[in-house]
C-alpha cells in the first residue's frame, strides 16, 4: 500500500468515526440556532440554542434531543410563531443551514416552563419577572413593630 493510499484511508476512517461519534451521543457539529424564516424561507432572525449545560439556561427538548436555551429564546420562539413565520431549530456546520427540528413552539413553550407572564415580558428580563427585595427596605421593616405591638418608650422620652 503506497503512502497515499493509506493517508487517503486513515482519513477516511477518521471522518467515519468522527461522525458517527458526533451523531451517536446526540451531537451535532457545528453550531446549532432556533431560526426563524418568513413564508418564501428568507431569514428573519435566530436565536443560539446550546448542547451543554451553563449558568443561565434552562434544559428542553426538541425533538428528542436535548438542548439549553434562554428564557427569551423560547418567548422570542412564541412571538414569531405568532407573528406566522416558521421556526426551526438549524444547525450548520459549513454546508449551509440544516433543519434538525420542525415546531419547536409545539414542543417547549412559557407555560410549560412554568410561567405565565407574556412573552414580552419574558424577553426583556430573560426570564419570568421575580419580586426583587431591597435589602434596606427590608431592614426597615424588620424594625418596624407588627400590628398591635407597642413600641417601647425611649428614655428620650419625655
Amino acid at each position: 500500500m503506497s503512502i497515499r493510499n493509506a493517508l487517503v484511508a486513515a482519513l477516511m476512517l477518521f471522518g467515519l468515526s468522527f461522525t458517527s461519534y458526533a451523531h451517536a451521543g446526540g451531537m451535532f457539529n457545528g453550531d446549532i440556532y432556533m431560526i426563524s424564516r418568513d413564508l418564501n424561507e428568507t431569514f428573519r432572525g435566530s436565536h443560539k440554542i446550546y448542547q451543554r449545560k451553563a449558568k443561565g439556561l434552562i434544559e428542553v427538548q426538541y425533538c428528542g434531543r436535548s438542548y439549553w436555551v434562554r428564557y427569551a429564546t423560547v418567548a422570542w420562539t412564541q412571538l414569531e410563531v405568532e407573528q406566522r413565520f416558521v421556526v426551526r431549530v438549524e444547525s450548520n456546520w459549513g454546508k449551509g443551514w440544516r433543519p434538525i427540528c420542525a415546531n419547536p413552539e409545539q414542543q417547549v413553550n412559557l407555560a410549560r416552563l412554568g410561567i405565565s407572564e407574556d412573552p414580552r415580558v419574558v424577553m426583556q428580563n430573560d426570564g419570568a419577572t421575580v419580586n426583587r427585595v431591597n435589602r434596606f427596605a427590608a431592614i426597615r421593616d424588620s424594625f418596624r413593630p407588627a400590628a398591635g405591638d407597642k413600641p417601647t418608650k425611649s428614655y428620650h422620652a419625655n
